[in-house]
């Protein structure tokens, strides 16, 4: 089972760190839970619109793949899973950093913490109190799927502080389409694949 007909599997990171993203080549795998879900009570799990904010980028499965390799292969660029640990310990798309969405939300964010995410994390410089986001990465940001708001609210918050919109990529889908296309998860920090990432 292939990702694309030109492409079966993605190599990212080098030695013990190599994970293999590919599709789960099991014909009977099935989604399990939570991703199996349909019915989820709304607030909170409401459905999120396709475009949430003017020049932020809604991106498909093909999409994030290249920012994870173009990630991996040094450019910058940072792949974020925006879930709270509860969530992450299920399960996280390799090459993925954990910054929960309640690290950059104003409602519950230490503004010292969130300028050391920006600088320190996301490349941004402070130059006479005000944010330069010149040489600041490109953020792609996901959570749990279409009905889930930690990645929105990531995106939002970071407009507010004057992230360049064109900096912020969201994949909608998130884990809940990753799981649905059985590509490979792994645990938390990278630690290693789920069951299926090393089937050929």
């Amino acid at each position: 089972v292939k990702i694309t007909e030109s492409l079966p599997f993605v190599e990212l990171g080098v030695g013990k760190d190599r994970i293999l993203l590919m599709r789960h080549q099991d014909p009977d795998h099935t989604v399990e839970s939570p991703y199996d879900q349909t019915a989820r009570g709304c607030p909170p799990y409401c459905v999120q619109p396709m475009h949430l904010a003017p020049g932020v980028e809604t991106i498909g499965e093909l999409e994030l793949i290249e920012h994870l390799r173009r990630a991996a292969s040094g450019e910058p660029v940072l792949v974020i899973d925006s879930r709270t640990p509860v969530w992450t310990a299920r399960g996280m798309i390799p090459g993925a950093v954990e910054i929960p969405y309640d690290r950059l939300d104003p409602a519950t964010a230490d503004a010292a913490a969130v300028a050391e995410l920006l600088q320190l994390e996301f490349g941004a410089a402070r130059v006479d109190g005000l944010w330069n986001f010149e040489t600041a990465k490109t953020l792609v940001f996901y959570c749990n799927g279409a009905w889930c708001g930690q990645s929105p609210t990531n995106i939002r918050a970071l407009l507010n502080y004057g992230y360049p919109a064109h900096k912020l990529k969201w994949y909608r889908g998130g884990m809940q389409a990753w799981e649905q296309l059985g590509l490979t998860p792994v645990k938390p920090n990278g630690r290693g694949p789920e069951s299926h990432a090393g089937h050929q």
